[in-house]
């Protein structure tokens, strides 16, 4: 198979992959209600000739390409995300978002029309690939559930061997492509916690049990615990993002609210730090004689990179954007992607293509208002997704 052909290919789509990715921003839709984008992407993959299951964690879509010998060989799967965000978008674009207060600020709409780019190329060399491509367009990577869980209830994963996804990121100029090996993003869980005491007059503190006091302390606490409880290498955030209780000057209140996250890279961190928040809290409210209620949210797990693979797609990265671009990170990233429930299931990897153009004013990041990115960074996704899928492989 000439992969130069296969990429010339890809070029000569590279208009229509960027038009595809145009309409989806002009057309955001959150969370799992992401019909229309679904209805493209099912019609455009049954045009293609692919076989295509619908429904699949709620809305998600699966195209599935069987090359040859059919299901008796190796899969792989390819991921893609099509939710946007509730933001106001601030760009003036000829594709802007006709949507007010719904943006794709994440480069979601690229994810779709790159891999949809990818699936139209690899559906005309269909006889040539040796196994079985899995394409996954995903709801619901920013929440408020995870699409990708969902999926994986429905059983997108049980017959996949190894799961690529790629991200594009402005973080890096459009060009390059970033892995980090092994542990790559945060998990992210969140946190509810009431203090309960008894409310009363600021005059007669004796006579009551003041919640805010009991809140600040755990507040403080928590913060103890992160800094002297946790090895500094075991990278642990704890953020507290709200505190509210009472409205008067002359009031000791008798609840305290508390709203925050955890951000881990371990699993063994994860399940430490809830269990030590549960014990600072009801430490705190035995102490003072109060009374608390605490709901911890489990979110998304710690993103791991596969060593093994992470290195396999460094080296067929640099058959598409060469070894001077390839950008082995040594730090990862705090923020989290569902995308790490994949790879808990199947060993995988999650990349970031660089789509960062000063000079086209493309240098807002991730969740602004002005978020964009380089198009031309999705002919460079379009052959990445084909060159990761074709060499895996060739390689079993």
């Amino acid at each position: 198979m000439n992969i130069q052909e296969i990429f010339d290919t890809v070029d000569s789509i590279k208009q229509e992959i960027i038009d595809l990715r145009r309409d989806f921003h002009m057309h955001p839709e959150v969370g799992s209600e992401v019909e229309r984008t679904a209805g493209i992407v099912v019609d455009l993959l049954r045009k293609w000739g692919l076989e295509v299951q619908t429904g699949v964690g709620i809305t998600g879509v699966v195209g599935i390409l069987r090359g040859q010998n059919g299901g008796s060989v190796k899969t792989v799967a390819l991921r893609a995300d099509m939710d946007a965000l509730l933001i106001k978008e601030e760009n003036n674009t000829c594709y802007q978002s006709v949507y007010n207060g719904k943006m794709h600020a994440c480069g979601h709409d690229g994810h779709t029309a790159m891999l949809l780019g990818a699936a139209k190329v690899l559906a005309q060399y269909k006889d040539e690939i040796k196994g079985n491509i899995k394409f996954i367009f995903q709801p619901e990577e920013e929440g408020p559930n995870s699409g990708a869980e969902n999926m994986m209830a429905d059983g997108v994963m049980n017959d996949v061997d190894a799961i690529f996804g790629l991200h594009l990121t402005t973080e890096y100029p459009t060009g390059t492509v970033t892995i980090k090996k092994g542990a790559a993003m945060a998990s992210s869980d969140d946190f509810e916690i009431e203090m309960i005491g008894i409310g009363g007059h600021a005059s007669t503190p004796h006579k009551c049990i003041d919640a805010i006091s009991m809140a600040v302390k755990v507040y403080n606490d928590i913060q103890f615990m992160v800094s002297r409880e946790f090895d500094p290498i075991d990278s642990l955030i704890v953020s507290i993002g709200a505190f509210n209780s009472g409205a008067a000057s002359n009031v000791i209140q008798g609840s305290a609210k508390l709203k925050g996250t955890i951000r881990t890279l371990s699993h063994e961190v994860r399940a430490k730090v809830k269990t030590r928040i549960c014990d600072i809290v009801k430490h705190v409210a035995e102490e003072a004689g109060g009374k608390y209620k605490i709901n911890i949210i489990p979110g998304v797990p710690p993103l791991i990179n596969d060593i093994k693979k992470a290195t396999f797609a460094e080296e067929v990265v640099e058959k598409v954007v060469t070894k001077e671009n390839v950008i082995i990170l040594d730090k990862p990233s705090m923020g989290s992607e569902d995308f790490a429930f994949y790879v808990e299931k199947v060993p995988g990897v999650m990349m970031m293509i660089g789509a960062r153009n000063e000079e086209k004013g493309f240098v807002h990041l991730m969740h602004h208002p002005k978020f964009d990115f380089d198009e031309e960074a999705l002919a460079i996704g379009a052959k990445l997704h084909i060159q990761l899928a074709m060499n895996y492989l060739e390689s079993i």
